[in-house]
């Protein structure tokens, strides 16, 4: 199965670091990111796993829950956690799914449906499509997938300018442009006639071109 952005979240039961979970459920009224790892004890994802656990005050800011996955069993999640401690300065402070039966990586689409087996005697190269960021709305539809290769670590500051343009524009009928981050400009969509923007901005706006709109973002309290 080919999951695309608009799709339902397929939601799962997994055991994980934190006990075991439903997807849905645990999501609740949040927003969530999933981002997925081949194999555990491997070094991109040993940086990223830190790096995820620094950050995920701002995640938290923007009510948004982060849920890791590997295939192996959570009993080597936590060994792995010691490593990325010693090494990132943080350890992972969000559970990791233990999907040792591949169920999960089957169900989002990052290893074959009909593959057979378990996680027992597959490698990290086996195993190289599951290495994904996934974000998921309160709605339970994906919101963002990106898919990246084994050797590039992932960037988790984009991430969040994504999920700041999503929540943005899932209030206010505003699209972001090009490299925009938190605070810039942001462009009125194409569906709002020049008379509707009229009433949300009466001092107008800029545009070079009729369809390129551009206002002062809608600002709102966060965090």
């Amino acid at each position: 199965m080919s999951l695309r952005i608009g799709d339902t979240a397929p939601d799962f039961e997994a055991d994980t670091t934190e006990g075991r979970i439903r997807f849905h459920e645990w999501i609740g009224d949040s927003w969530a990111v999933l981002f997925s790892h081949p194999k555990d004890f491997t070094p991109v994802c040993t940086t990223e796993l830190g790096y995820m656990a620094k950050l995920k005050p701002e995640f938290d800011k923007r009510n948004v829950k982060v849920i890791g996955l590997s295939v192996d069993p959570v009993e080597n999640h936590a060994k792995w956690a010691v490593d990325i401690k010693e090494t990132q300065g943080h350890a992972p402070n969000y559970p990791m799914i233990g999907d040792t039966k591949l169920e999960v990586a089957k169900a989002w689409g990052m290893l074959p449906a009909d593959l057979v087996g378990s996680c027992d005697g597959r490698t990290a190269a086996d195993n190289s499509t599951v290495r994904n960021v996934f974000v998921v709305g309160p709605d339970k539809k994906i919101k963002l997938i990106i898919a990246y290769p084994m050797t590039t670590g992932r960037n988790f500051d984009e991430v969040l300018r994504v999920i700041d343009s999503l929540q943005l524009t899932a209030k206010h009928k505003v699209a972001t442009p090009v490299n925009w981050k938190h605070g810039e400009d942001v462009i009125i969509i194409g569906s709002v006639s020049d008379e509707e923007a009229k009433k949300t901005y009466p001092k107008g706006w800029k545009a070079p071109r009729p369809y390129l709109r551009i206002v002062p973002q809608p600002m709102e309290p966060r965090g």
